[in-house]
């Protein structure tokens, strides 16, 4: 009782959660895919995708402190994921505007319509995941002090 934890975080030292968030954590990241992938025919998309794998990040953050998630995750490259989803989405509009069609007319993309549809379809919920993703580990981040915001 007179051990001093002092720096150390209560979760941290727990080796049950420790465990289980290393098993779970990669089937989180592994259901995020699928319903980052399975969006345009299912319920999911990039959004809920982006959330999901998102939360896995923040698990490990938890469980394993918010240094290491910053050295898997740095501040910097989820600004520059944040500026690429969302340039990957705008770039698939002005990708369609400029091949005749209206912003987000995907099927305009391709030769065939229908492909067309799957390939916007996925470039944009791939961009709107990415962009999730790290403004939500960048909240997490910042509301955890690990750095100035």
């Amino acid at each position: 009782m007179g051990e001093s934890t002092v720096g150390a975080s209560p979760v941290t030292n727990q080796p049950v959660l420790r465990v289980t968030a290393k098993v779970l954590i990669p089937l989180i990241m592994l259901f995020a895919l699928y319903v980052q992938f399975h969006g345009d025919f299912s319920p999911g998309g990039g959004f809920q995708a982006g959330v999901i794998f998102g939360s896995a990040v923040i698990l490990y953050g938890l469980v394993f402190g918010e240094q290491r998630a910053a050295r898997a995750l740095p501040p910097g490259l989820l600004r520059w994921l944040a500026c690429g989803g969302l340039l990957l989405y705008g770039g698939v509009g002005l990708a369609c505007i400029a091949s005749g069609g209206a912003f987000l007319e995907y099927g305009i993309l391709t030769e065939n319509p229908v492909d067309g549809q799957h390939l916007g379809i996925l470039l944009v919920e791939v961009g709107v995941g990415l962009t999730v993703t790290s403004v939500m580990v960048t909240i997490f981040s910042v509301f955890a002090g690990r750095r100035q915001a």
